[in-house]
């Protein structure tokens, strides 16, 4: 369902009923487009989100905890000059639009009361954050301006009055009468599908809300309501007008719809259009609403703030693969370079038998072990031992380049092992501070250039991020690293001589750690660290996946190599297909 007028109407009563009187004690911006409000009400501690994100805009109170730029932005700053410290004196929803407002009372610089109004607007990509002056509603200023260039329909800047989004004719659900509605209907002078009827005709109703009345009355949602008699309308208005004494009195039911094991709709009342389909009652419609969403929106921004790194390793892989078939060509030919030495042995023995000026000579090959002749090609400009010595120079070179050639292609295959396990290390990102922490390596790697340094916000502010801990069925502790510069840190300096150190046979993933703490490890540690391993590499849709294991003291790193490359021996291998349920199971117990 999307985040409908109904979906606000409960949310506001959730907030109502928890967060009201609240007073703000912090604020953040996570987010370019979002705010968390840190709010104390009756000796509980609430943390509201508000996300205006085009794709996934939606308020709701969260739990997740997430990280927070050094230096909050501008609008951030505002909100704190003004909302931190005061109180929440009303919350409420216009009709069934999908706006929430929220009023504070504050105190302003003067030192007297005042009263300011945060009004978030959640409309898709027009979703917008705006703080006002609840007196005069006079803007303050917006997460998202904007202007007359960008909407000549509304301009939302700092000064102006703020005016309500258009309500393009609709109607308030909350007063409309039995008569009225057979009115509308018998003034439609165009066709329209009954289900488009009442998402065209009312705030706040959903084509999913639309469906369900329909649904409820008895009647096809594709029904054209030009055509639908008198008892039809009768049954439409009578479940219509049901639903929204149910909202009236919030008689509210959360709950989340699921396909198998696969999230494919939520709502604040039960839906009949779903009778079929597994239920999940859940207490909150903010709970609801985080465990619907939060995935999916972390996966759209992960996805957005990774795309640059992407295309940059994806553009050097590239070359680097372009290199190695270059490479792979004139390493073939060089190998060839025995071929030059036979042919300065064979004119060489054969002085005599060749006259200058011939362009090529057939003579016997004496390191065949049948008796045969080779052609040998000649310059006629040279004379015959001119030629034999034209063939032990190319012979020479081509040993040199032999060895050269040997050198760069390891220097290329290693590139291109490194590139993809970036690769990897970035589709495991889930946290900004792990997408920066890959941004630095690869400007210490040369791969992008470095940004001017923000002297407020130096290396040393960020903290780094944190490898994922898992625990096993049998009580072990097992640590996987999701980039680079967690896997070295694993394997270099947190994992002791005795733990033991996991990685897939010659596919990028991440390292992982089993610590012992001088216990023996059994069966089945081994192969749910084995499991992790294969799980969080390239291989993870694979089969039958590689998985080396060994004690760490027999894994060293090279003096000169590349973050997160490491050399080992002594080693054994599990043959394993990833398991995503059992990982999702050791997730719940042990994440952290």
């Amino acid at each position: 369902m999307p985040f409908d007028g109904v979906t606000v109407n409960s949310l506001v009563h959730e907030l109502n009923n928890t967060i009201l009187n609240g007073k703000i004690e912090k604020i953040y911006q996570p987010e370019k487009d979002e705010i968390t409000l840190n709010i104390r009400s009756n000796k509980i501690n609430y943390k509201l989100l508000i996300s205006v994100s085009p794709m996934y805009p939606k308020i709701h109170l969260t739990e997740d905890n997430k990280s927070n730029p050094m230096n909050a932005p501008t609008f951030c700053m505002l909100l704190r000059k003004h909302l931190i410290g005061s109180r929440i004196v009303n919350i409420k929803q216009p009709s069934l639009e999908r706006v929430v407002e929220l009023t504070c009372d504050c105190i302003d610089e003067m030192g007297y009361n005042a009263k300011k109004t945060i009004i978030v607007e959640v409309m898709g990509r027009h979703s917008n954050l705006i703080f006002m002056d609840g007196q005069n509603m006079t803007i303050i200023d917006s997460i998202r301006r904007v202007s007359n260039d960008m909407s000549s329909v509304r301009t939302i800047l700092p000064g102006l009055k703020y005016v309500y989004p258009p309500s393009n004719n609709k109607k308030d659900p909350f007063n409309y009468e039995e008569n009225e509605f057979f009115q509308d209907i018998s003034s439609l002078t165009a066709s329209i599908k009954a289900d488009r009827y009442f998402v065209k005709t009312f705030y706040g109703i959903s084509p999913i809300m639309a469906q369900e009345i329909c649904f409820r009355a008895g009647i096809e949602s594709d029904l054209d309501m030009k055509t639908i008699d008198e008892e039809q309308r009768s049954k439409l208005f009578s479940k219509f007008s049901s639903l929204i004494k149910q909202i009236r009195n919030q008689d509210y039911r959360p709950n989340i719809i699921m396909e198998e094991s696969r999230n494919i709709d939520f709502s604040a009342l039960e839906l009949s259009i779903y009778k079929n389909y597994k239920i999940i009652n859940i207490d909150s419609i903010s709970k609801v609403i985080e465990t619907f969403y939060s995935q999916k929106d972390k996966i759209d921004r992960t996805k957005q703030k990774t795309s640059d790194l992407n295309k940059v390793v994806k553009t050097r892989l590239e070359r680097s693969e372009r290199k190695l078939s270059i490479l792979e060509k004139e390493l073939s030919d060089a190998r060839n370079s025995k071929h030059y030495r036979i042919c300065g042995d064979i004119i060489m023995a054969n002085l005599y038998r060749i006259n200058k000026g011939e362009e090529k000579v057939s003579l016997p090959n004496f390191y065949s072990e049948k008796e045969e002749t080779i052609e040998i090609a000649l310059d006629p400009r040279l004379s015959p031992n001119a030629n034999a010595q034209k063939y032990y120079k190319q012979y020479n070179k081509s040993k040199v380049a032999l060895k050269l050639l040997t050198i760069q292609m390891e220097q290329v295959l290693d590139e291109i092992i490194y590139l993809e396990s970036i690769l990897d290390s970035l589709n495991k990102s889930s946290e900004e501070t792990e997408i920066n922490e890959i941004k630095q390596e690869l400007v210490q790697e040369g791969y992008l250039k470095k940004a001017k340094e923000n002297k407020k916000n130096t290396k040393s502010s960020q903290k780094p991020s944190k490898p994922m801990h898992f625990v096993s069925s049998s009580g072990f502790d097992i640590y996987v690293g999701k980039n680079n510069i967690q896997n070295d840190y694993l394997t270099l300096k947190f994992a002791t001589a005795n733990d033991l150190w996991f990685h897939t046979k010659d596919i990028p993933g991440s390292h992982v750690i089993l610590k012992l703490e001088g216990k023996k490890p059994d069966d089945n540690a081994l192969m749910e660290a084995a499991n992790l391993a294969a799980y969080y590499s390239k291989g993870k849709l694979s089969s039958n996946v590689p998985v080396d294991y060994t004690w760490k003291k027999n894994v060293k790193k090279p003096s000169g190599a590349k973050p997160g490359k490491v050399i080992y021996e002594n080693n054994k291998t599990i043959y394993i297909t990833p398991d995503e349920e059992k990982v999702k199971n050791m997730k719940i117990r042990g994440l952290v």
